[in-house]
Parts: structure tokens; C-alpha cells; sequence
């Protein structure tokens, strides 16, 4: 599929990119995404992560696997001599974009931070003022720079991190001109 951008819209009628972004709605799905980001993991393993029904997450990770998010590995004994299929998440979100996607975005967010300490969450917040071209400007220099890292992989021994972006209208009032 190479590193193209896939841009799914509202209006869009074909069934496959319908089934892609209802696969990227969920934030369950995403937060299993991120954790077989770097590792495999199988579904029991994904369940108990995210605090789960196995069956529930099992549904989850088909429905990822089925639009090509998750993809499985060659199966490996677990315990007991059972039979496991670790899934490894593909790259494929990361290169999709989907409208209206951002308040499962943001909800997923939410659900990853919560109960950490202040000092395991380190935000910011500014305000901005961008005509057009700087605003695109903007965007393509930020996703420039997470693309970067993301070639990168990870680093050997490195700690786990998640970040997150918004780029919003600011109900901030304009200046009255006088």
C-alpha cells in the first residue's frame, strides 16, 4: 500500500473506506492499536491490558485485522501448550485520515491518561492567529516532525510514550477594530 496518505470523507459510499473508519471509531480499537505498536500481543494479552471480556476484544481485533490496521503473526504456545495469535499493528492508521474523527481522538486520549500523576503528563497549550498559508505551513511542519520520529521506531530500552495534538478554532474573540 506504500506510505500514501488515505483520506477518507463524510460522503464517502465505497464499503471499504466506510469499514475502515468505523474500524478507527472505537477507542478501544486505538488504544489496541498502540499497544501493538511495537510488540505483538495476543487477544488475551490485549483483553487484560484494557481491561476487557476476551470475546469483546476478540470482535475488536478482527474488525482490525479485517481492514488491514492488524496483522498476525505465526502462532505461538501460550500457556498450557495453547494455541496464541500475537497481532502487530500494521502502520496503516497512522497514514489514514477520517472527518469527524477527532472526538474519538480525543476521547481515546482521555481514556490513556487517566490516573496519571501530574508529573507523568507534561502539556501545553497556546493560543495562535495564522492566515491560511501559515496555518498549512503549520500543519505540514508538525506532521513532518511526528512522521520523523515515526520512521525512526523505537529506541532500544526507550520509554513508552504517547503524544497528542489538537489544532482547533479558538472561540477567543477578534479585536474590535476601531
Amino acid at each position: 500500500m506504500g506510505d500514501e496518505r488515505i483520506e477518507l470523507r463524510a460522503d464517502d459510499t465505497d464499503a471499504r473506506a466506510q469499514a475502515m473508519a468505523r474500524a478507527l471509531s472505537s477507542p478501544l480499537r486505538l488504544r489496541a492499536l498502540r499497544l501493538c505498536a511495537f510488540e505483538s500481543r495476543t487477544n488475551k494479552e490485549l483483553a487484560e491490558l484494557l481491561d476487557v471480556n476476551p470475546g469483546t476484544m476478540l470482535h475488536h481485533v478482527r474488525t482490525l485485522v479485517q481492514n488491514g490496521f492488524l496483522a498476525a503473526e505465526p502462532e505461538r504456545a501460550g500457556a498450557g501448550g495453547a494455541r496464541e495469535v500475537p497481532y502487530r499493528a500494521t502502520g496503516l492508521s497512522w497514514r489514514t485520515s477520517m472527518p469527524g474523527g477527532s472526538p474519538v481522538l480525543v476521547e481515546t486520549f482521555l481514556q490513556q491518561i487517566e490516573g496519571l500523576s501530574p508529573d507523568e503528563l507534561d502539556a501545553s497549550w497556546m493560543g495562535m492567529r495564522l492566515d491560511d498559508a501559515h496555518r498549512a505551513e503549520f500543519e505540514e511542519r508538525l506532521f513532518a516532525l511526528l512522521d520523523e520520529f515515526r520512521e525512526r521506531g523505537p529506541d532500544e530500552g526507550g520509554t513508552p510514550l504517547g503524544f497528542f495534538s489538537a489544532l482547533y478554532a479558538d472561540r477567543n474573540p477578534r479585536p474590535a477594530r476601531g
